[in-house]
């Protein structure tokens, strides 16, 4: 939003810096597919020096036992939260989403995310289209973590739920990623009883069965989720206006910091040129 002009140049350059940063954080230190998952298996504890492959000190003990089962080969996605000595492995859905159509992942980052949707499309799309998050926190751990809210008891609301207003932004990405078929395919799930269920804001259970307990009937969001992805599927360059490319800048910066990060093979184009503090 800021105008290039003199009184703003180091401000810009100041944000290209930290966006560069941010980016290649996310990318490197918050993407888990099955090869990262390996990696994080056989980590060492407690190393302290530049080239530490296990810079934020996780114990391999961390990874969930649904995770070992749930991911697939092929495929992957970013996680939900990355703290010194533990990660959130939860999938969720609206900004891994928005990822890919803001281009905050990489082209390669972005069809995997969606090669998960495929493969785990009986867990994420199920009978409603499309779990918030996945998968549900059970036991104490949802009273704990969500404020023993009683809507977000296992596979509910915010807890696993299935929310229709998501099918337009899986369009989006879908369709930024010339897979529209993807989109269309739970478009078709969804229509199979939205309707006949007076476009709830939610629904309950793993699958995706039953209308949330306290879902409220012919929610906007949900009526307009379900046409906006139709019309954005009949006319998939209307998403445009919604899709951000990746920036040629940014991704000239990321490709050297991954050149330069000394337990990773070389790759990419070298450029000289600029200078990026990471």
């Amino acid at each position: 939003m800021l105008t290039p002009e003199d009184g703003s140049a180091d401000l810009i350059r100041a944000l290209n810096n930290r966006l560069v940063a941010l980016s290649f954080h996310i990318r490197e230190y918050y993407w888990i597919d099955m090869k990262k998952l390996n990696e994080i298996y056989r980590y060492q504890t407690e190393e302290y020096s530049y080239d530490a492959v296990n810079k934020f000190n996780i114990y391999p003990d961390q990874i969930s036992p649904w995770l070992v089962d749930w991911m697939p080969s092929k495929g992957g996605y970013l996680i939900g939260n990355l703290q010194p000595a533990h990660m959130d492995f939860r999938f969720f859905s609206l900004g891994n989403l928005w990822s890919i159509v803001c281009s905050l992942t990489t082209d390669d980052q972005s069809h995997a995310i969606l090669d998960l949707i495929e493969a785990k499309w009986t867990d994420l799309v199920a009978d409603m289209p499309f779990k918030i998050c996945y998968p549900a926190l059970e036991g104490q751990e949802w009273k704990i973590i969500t404020g023993c809210d009683p809507k977000n008891t296992p596979w509910s609301y915010h807890n696993g739920g299935a929310w229709p207003t998501l099918l337009w932004q899986l369009a989006v990405a879908s369709i930024k990623m010339n897979r529209p078929e993807i989109a269309a395919k739970a478009v078709e799930v969804a229509e199979k009883r939205i309707s006949r269920d007076k476009w709830p804001e939610y629904y309950d259970t793993k699958k995706a069965r039953f209308i949330g307990k306290q879902a409220r009937l012919y929610q906007t969001w949900s009526i307009a989720g379900y046409l906006v992805a139709k019309l954005l599927l009949a006319n998939p360059s209307a998403a445009k206006i919604l899709i951000s490319q990746e920036d040629s800048e940014l991704l000239n910066a990321f490709s050297c910091a991954i050149s330069s990060n000394p337990r990773r093979k070389k790759r990419g184009p070298k450029s000289p040129q600029k200078t990026y503090i990471v």
